[in-house]
């Protein structure tokens, strides 16, 4: 399977949803063939054409690489970005060079990057294709909260931004522990976070398990994930293990298109299941903004807008 967050559907399918879609192909690729568990992968940058100064023409393939680039004052110098980056919104005037697993090389080339970036699930598909045409890459790791923060300074030192790198990294740590420290003395209130399913109904369903950053940043935030473990952090679910798991809450993160082309009343769809506590108390939250499922310094905003889901008791909500 295969996801990426974006606003339009290549091929037939929503590109909002094909983030999550390629992270569950990509991060099963990863843990299967290659050592290490969640939080341990480590990114690096291969440099095929020699060490030089600071790289003046960057291009993303990834959402989360475009939104750290941004963070750590590089975005000026990006010259392309992946189908799916969508923030910030200057990536508009900007030319795509593709997917997530399939971008287009000739046109890479031709833009004459001193740095390609991607996320470390993307490697298997394309680090080698880069190096054989000589581009500088970067792989940054994506697959735990850890990783976001450790991607921030990659790509400052990377860019030669090392010292904003580790400020922006320092910086959403603290939102991180804030949060941590907020809801720490809290009730573990029981999260289904679901990332994925056929809009509009409850088919499909792919929840975030153990070890994803989404599971993560619900622990942050004062909860406990009820998905049951699964390989690469994310599951599919049925909707009879659903109710036998009857959340107290379920955070819905299945994008839609932007110009409401599968618009959908969400409260609508869950009420299949009014016998589960979260639908019949009402607590079915479904979140829109694409950043919040990107490994990226917009971890910290999202830990804080899943606490005030969670606890909104804590948060004045």
């Amino acid at each position: 399977m295969n996801k990426s967050s974006c606003r339009s559907r290549p091929e037939g399918i929503l590109v909002v949803r094909a983030l999550v879609l390629a992270a569950l192909l990509c991060l099963a690729a990863v843990s299967c063939g290659r050592g290490g568990g969640v939080g341990s992968s480590a990114g690096g940058v291969s440099e095929p054409s020699g060490v030089g100064a600071a790289p003046r023409r960057i291009i993303s393939l990834s959402p989360s690489a475009t939104e750290i680039l941004h963070g750590v004052g590089a975005f000026e110098r990006v010259v392309a970005v992946s189908s799916y980056c969508d923030f910030p919104p200057q990536v508009a005037t900007l030319p795509r060079v593709g997917g997530w697993n399939n971008p287009n090389l000739e046109q890479i080339a031709s833009l004459r990057p001193d740095l390609v970036v991607f996320a470390d699930a993307q490697e298997p598909f394309i680090k080698d294709k880069l190096e054989a045409l000589g581009i500088k890459t970067l792989s940054v790791p994506s697959r735990s909260v850890e990783d976001a923060l450790a991607s921030i300074e990659l790509v400052g030192d990377a860019t030669g931004d090392a010292e904003a790198g580790r400020r922006l990294a320092a910086e959403t740590r603290a939102r991180l522990e804030d949060v941590r420290a907020r809801t720490a003395n809290l009730p573990r209130r029981r999260v289904l976070c679901v990332v994925d399913r056929i809009p509009g109904t409850l088919r499909d369903i792919y929840a975030a398990t153990e070890g994803s950053f989404p599971a993560q940043l619900v622990e942050v935030a004062g909860g406990a994930s009820v998905a049951p473990p699964a390989a690469g952090g994310w599951g599919k679910m049925q909707k009879e293990a659903i109710v036998a798991l009857d959340p107290e809450i379920i955070i819905d993160l299945m994008m839609q298109s932007p110009d409401g082309g599968l618009s959908e009343d969400t409260q609508e769809v869950w009420r299949e299941l009014r016998q589960i506590r979260a639908v019949r108390e009402g607590r079915v939250h479904h979140l829109r903004d694409t950043k919040l499922i990107h490994p990226s310094q917009f971890v910290g905003d999202a830990a804080l807008r899943f606490a005030e889901l969670i606890h909104p008791e804590a948060f004045g909500k």
